[in-house]
């Protein structure tokens, strides 16, 4: 691999790439009104692509897009088997379709040809924070009755539109169908004519996926800056102003906002306060605190028998768990996870096991990795946000935030 270095907000590469394997690849042919099934085998490809990542922008994956260009033609090499016989075996057929290959891949992606594949807006990669959004989550009121027996037990999750972080949650109100929260968020805003908080209200379940209650949005523009507005939200369905559903009543949610936008020489103090780990509730035991734990997403799992991913948290005896998502090796739960404790758990672990299960009789239930965490460095640095490595797992990784929140 070389590696360039311009005065262009850029990285490029260029590669030397050789592959070379027996895949099993069939091909349907027609040609001349015949149709014939074919097979490629002993595929080789040498090839010299040139990648340029640009522009280089401050938010994760830290580029827009990826230019592809080959810096000469490629070397293809492979059979083709019809029936048993080799047609790669006629007379200058071989010649004639490696040539035919080299020449329209060159046709298309010869530099200074290039793929482009755009994988974020730059303009709003590149975008500055121009405010701080203030959110209390007041109360809601006459909820909807999610539950066959006994009351709901409802939270909140807001997230600011275009913002790349997960959504923030309330806690949950057990039995009750008009909670009281008073609990306060922070959103770094960067486009106040565009953006808008959404709020949706869920009926936490303990076994399976959290029911939706209703939902709604506010637009930052209908906000005045630096003046506090209390809003009283209807509950709805869906954000189609046409579904009949919404005409039926789901209950208020009440919120505070206050949207105090800075000028550049405020912005590093305000993303500082901004990215601070949350107050614990009120209610949480002098000189402990509560233990937030966050599981975002796992990557290249991989089961023997099938992978249908839960993550599993288990703490001092207690087990939590995310819902199942199917067939997937790379799944993305962003489910959060809260733990009241009396006093900080430096000497305590937690376990987070993935396991997959299925209705098959013979192997319901496999695990496809775990990992063990020291909770010691979350007490002291209040946050940390790492990829781990899940044991017993060929490539397996995990995702997960830990926080620990503090009345002080």
């Amino acid at each position: 691999m070389k590696v360039y270095t311009t005065e262009e907000k850029e990285l490029i590469m260029e590669l030397g790439l050789k592959f070379a394997g027996n895949p099993n690849i069939l091909l349907g042919v027609k040609a001349f009104g015949l149709k014939a099934t074919v097979q490629v085998v002993d595929v080789q490809v040498f090839a010299s692509p040139r990648i340029t990542l640009k522009p280089l922008v401050p938010v994760f994956p830290c580029f827009a897009n990826i230019h592809v260009s080959l810096m000469e033609k490629p070397h293809v090499d492979f059979g083709v088997k019809l029936i048993g016989a080799d047609l790669m075996s006629i007379p200058g057929a071989y010649r004639v379709v490696q040539e035919l290959i080299k020449d329209q891949v060159a046709n298309m992606y010869l530099w200074p040809k290039r793929l482009e594949v755009q994988i974020m807006d730059p303009a709003k990669a590149m975008q500055k924070p121009v405010g701080i959004l203030n959110v209390n989550v007041l109360k809601a009121m006459k909820l909807r009755k999610m539950d066959i027996i006994g009351q709901s037990d409802p939270y909140v999750k807001l997230k600011l539109s275009d913002d790349k972080l997960h959504s923030k949650k309330t806690t949950v109100k057990f039995k009750t169908l008009n909670p009281e929260w008073n609990e306060e968020f922070t959103f770094v805003v960067k486009e106040p004519e565009t953006q808008v908080l959404k709020l949706n209200v869920y009926d936490w379940d303990q076994v399976g996926s959290h029911e939706k209650m209703g939902m709604n949005t506010i637009p930052l523009k209908d906000l005045t800056p630096e003046v506090p507005k209390v809003v009283t939200l209807d509950l709805l369905k869906t954000l189609s102003p046409n579904d009949p559903q919404n005409e039926k009543s789901r209950g208020q949610l009440v919120v505070e906002l206050n949207y105090n936008p800075f000028d550049d020489m405020e912005m590093a103090n305000h993303l500082e306060d901004a990215n601070e780990v949350q107050k614990a509730p009120e209610g949480t035991p002098d000189g402990g605190g509560m233990l937030v734990i966050i599981v975002h997403e796992a990557q290249d799992l991989e089961g023997k028998y099938h992978t249908n991913p839960s993550a599993r948290i288990h703490f001092r005896g207690e087990e939590r768990k995310t819902q199942t998502l199917k067939k997937s090796r790379d799944p993305r739960w962003e489910e959060e996870f809260h733990f009241v404790l009396d006093e900080p758990p430096t000497q305590d672990r937690i376990h987070v096991e993935v396991v997959s299960t299925s209705k098959r009789i013979r192997h319901p239930k496999e695990t496809l990795g775990y990992v063990d965490i020291n909770l010691s460095d979350v007490i002291h640095n209040k946050r940390i946000n790492e990829r781990f490595h899940l044991i017993d797992s060929k490539n397996g990784r995990i995702q997960i935030e830990m926080q620990w929140r503090t009345a002080s």
